[in-house]
């Protein structure tokens, strides 16, 4: 089992006023995730998340998904700046947490599987009550939250020499951007330009129609099974690299434009990540303060 990492306490209010937006899945696309993974969410759940949020989220867990990148570089949570990714060996499109998941000293666990494990794995502590105090809880749910958006951005599983595509620069259409952000950033916000008149609540509602009722409706039991966590995860990490490699790197070289074609065929694949990560936050929530006790076998 991964360490439980003892968290200070909550800095959100002060995070938002002050700090820039970094890396990961763009503030869209992380408040995709959490409205589609509160949307999922049973009663049970659904009462812990919002105990667990500050007044001033007003119950709304994805006015706080970003929270994360905003604070990561931030001296107390400098140490926080691995979790949001896993590199893996150039060229292999491969992942296997134990030679991967580690910082740049190799301390291991450190990698966005083994956060979210962590962080999982303190919320089920939730149940003790207000007499555990060894961990944060609010801060645990917004980690876990972000991270599971981040682990299901193909780039955030990527090589370890080009940063997951962050060094190759490109063109996207007209302005200057890298391969990295056009995953992070540049694809939802021309599907939301291009198609959905800039407005997030239109796209959050076909992506949801998408797995209730529309072509992911066949997929969506085989999303959320999972018994045991952590292999769960190692999935949802193998899934993120081979999507990188067939997709994201492929065909692509620095200083290269990447407009028209590059956008439709990969817009559908980032939207059902974006689905995905959302139904199976909503899964793991679910389990770990759902009535039923039945939690993880990792996470104990």
């Amino acid at each position: 089992m991964v360490v439980l990492w003892r968290l200070s306490s909550l800095l959100v209010a002060l995070a938002l006023v002050l700090m820039p937006r970094t890396h990961g899945w763009s503030k869209e696309g992380h408040i995709l995730t959490c409205r589609i993974a509160q949307g999922l969410l049973e009663p049970e759940a659904a009462s812990a998340v919002e105990n667990l949020l500050p007044d001033y989220a007003n119950g709304d867990l994805s006015s706080l998904c970003v929270w994360p990148d905003q604070i990561r570089h931030w001296y107390r949570y400098r140490w926080t700046s691995p979790l949001h990714f896993i590199d893996t060996p150039d060229d292999a499109c491969s992942y296997e947490y134990s030679r991967d998941c580690h910082d740049t000293h190799g301390v291991k666990d450190m990698c966005v599987a083994g956060a979210i494990q962590n962080f999982t794995s303190q919320l089920e502590h939730y149940r003790e009550g207000t007499s555990d105090r060894r961990y944060n809880m609010t801060e645990a749910l917004l980690f876990l939250s972000h991270f599971m958006g981040d682990i299901h951005q193909p780039m955030h599983v990527g090589f370890t020499t080009d940063e997951g595509g962050n060094t190759i620069a490109v063109r996207w259409f007209r302005h200057k951007s890298n391969l990295h952000h056009v995953w992070d950033r540049e694809i939802i916000l021309t599907a939301l330009a291009d198609y959905y008149e800039k407005n997030l609540d239109s796209l959050q509602e076909d992506l949801v129609g998408n797995f209730t009722e529309g072509i992911w409706f066949d997929d969506v039991a085989s999303w959320k099974e999972c018994d045991d966590l952590l292999p769960c995860l190692n999935k949802y990490a193998t899934e993120s690299i081979n999507i990188a490699c067939k997709w994201g790197y492929k065909g692509v070289k620095s200083g290269q434009t990447l407009a028209d074609e590059y956008f439709n065929s990969r817009m559908p694949i980032v939207m059902k990540r974006i689905a995905q990560g959302g139904v199976r936050l909503a899964m793991i929530l679910n389990l770990v303060f759902g009535d039923s006790q039945q939690g993880f076998a990792a996470a104990t």
